[in-house]
């Protein structure tokens, strides 16, 4: 058997999966990790879905951050879930869309 095969099976499974970003280009702006949820929504205008998730900690257990979803799309095919702990954004990811 080829090694190559088994290696081309896992990239191939790879590509299925969620892409995850630290920019997102919103128009001829760009949004990065760390932004604001007023300067995102700016930028890029109201999601298409808002969600509050659930809620986290903050690194001293003493702070409690609500946890937020915002869905922008879909745009070609692609649909932006942007995440914010605390009007922070954390996590922007790309999925194709259904």
């Amino acid at each position: 058997m080829n090694a190559k095969h088994p290696l081309l099976i896992c990239l191939f499974g790879l590509c299925g999966l969620p892409a995850q970003a630290d920019t997102m280009r919103c128009g001829s702006s760009l949004v990065s990790t760390g932004d604001r949820a007023f300067e995102v929504e700016r930028k890029c205008g109201a999601p298409t879905y808002r969600d509050v998730v659930g809620y986290t900690l903050g690194r001293n257990d003493r702070e409690e951050f609500q946890l937020e979803e915002w869905v922008y799309g879909p745009t070609n095919g692609m649909f932006s879930i942007l995440r914010f702990e605390g009007n922070r954004l954390t996590r922007i990811e790309t999925r194709r869309s259904r």
